[in-house]
């Protein structure tokens, strides 16, 4: 969460001109995150919300960092999107496993 938090609340000027695949990196970075809070014990929707709440705070803090606009909804949509998609593969993975064994 700190890494992503250093990334976020980075001026642009300590940032790289381009950063490929920026969509991609939300919804991976956003997954990671849900999914590692999910693994330590709390249930898939709060999980989910933490997750959630924690992009929602770090686009709006974004506002105020000198180059940053912030508050991009595309932003806040891969991060959803990322956070639900792990939830979903690691309840999936968890009945499996179930079935399995």
């Amino acid at each position: 969460m700190l890494a992503v938090a250093w990334g976020s609340l980075t001026p642009a000027s300590g940032l790289p001109q381009t950063l490929p695949w920026d969509k991609a990196n939300h919804f991976m970075g956003y997954g990671v995150i849900a999914g590692l809070i999910h693994l330590a014990g709390l249930r898939a929707s709060g999980a989910f919300w933490v997750a959630v709440i924690y992009g929602v705070t770090l686009e709006g803090l974004q506002m105020v960092v000198p180059g940053r606009l912030g508050g991009d909804p595309y932003d806040v949509l891969a991060n959803t999107l990322g956070a639900g998609s792990a939830i979903v593969l690691l309840n999936g993975v968890a009945r499996w496993l179930s079935r399995a064994g």
